[in-house]
Formats: structure tokens, C-alpha cells, sequence
């Protein structure tokens, strides 16, 4: 397999540049080696995403986050609150793209 500089295949660097946008059955289908640099590196299968996965894993991020959280406000201590805040603020980001790309039609 050749590969570039950059250490991506040739054939990966060709169909990230396509400009065409893709269509429901494309992300329907799943997408082959999203987001995955070593896809199909010695004859590997393609990885598709776990989205569900990561919606379960999200969606207990930000329950656990709130709960920790109520109960270091409770104790008085607002270094935790705040930390807490911050990682279900961000679990719940990631709970929402992971949705959308899950509406959006995409397998996993």
C-alpha cells in the first residue's frame, strides 16, 4: 500500500477530498473507517462507530457529573462543583452530536 507524507494511504487521501456531500444511504450504510487513520492497515476490516454505545456512555457521564456535583455543592465544596460541571457540560455536547449523527441515519 502506498502511502504519502502524511502517513495516510493515497486512496483515503483521495476520498477525503472529494467535495460532493454525501447522501442518507451513504450514512446509512456507515461510513468505512471514520475517523480511523489506520483503517484497513494489514488487511484489518473497516470500524464503524458505536454510536449507541456512546449515547449510553454519554448519557451516564452527564447523570453521574449532575449527581456528583448536587453533592459537592451540598458539602460546600465548589472546586467539585465546578469540575463536575465542566465534564457534564462537555458529556452533554457529545450526547447531542452523537444524536444527531444517530438521526442523521448512520448505523452503530
Amino acid at each position: 500500500m502506498r502511502t504519502a507524507r502524511s502517513g495516510y494511504s493515497i486512496g483515503m487521501q483521495a476520498r477525503a477530498h472529494q467535495h460532493r456531500p454525501r447522501t442518507r444511504e451513504e450514512y446509512a450504510r456507515g461510513l468505512p473507517d471514520y475517523h480511523d487513520p489506520t483503517g484497513g492497515f494489514g488487511g484489518a476490516a473497516p470500524a464503524y462507530s458505536a454510536l449507541t454505545l456512546r449515547i449510553v456512555l454519554a448519557a451516564l457521564a452527564v447523570i453521574l457529573c449532575v449527581g456528583g456535583a448536587v453533592l459537592f455543592a451540598y458539602y460546600g465544596e465548589w472546586w467539585g462543583t465546578a469540575l463536575l460541571g465542566v465534564v457534564g457540560l462537555g458529556s452533554l455536547v457529545d450526547l447531542g452530536w452523537v444524536v444527531h449523527r444517530k438521526r442523521r441515519g448512520e448505523p452503530g
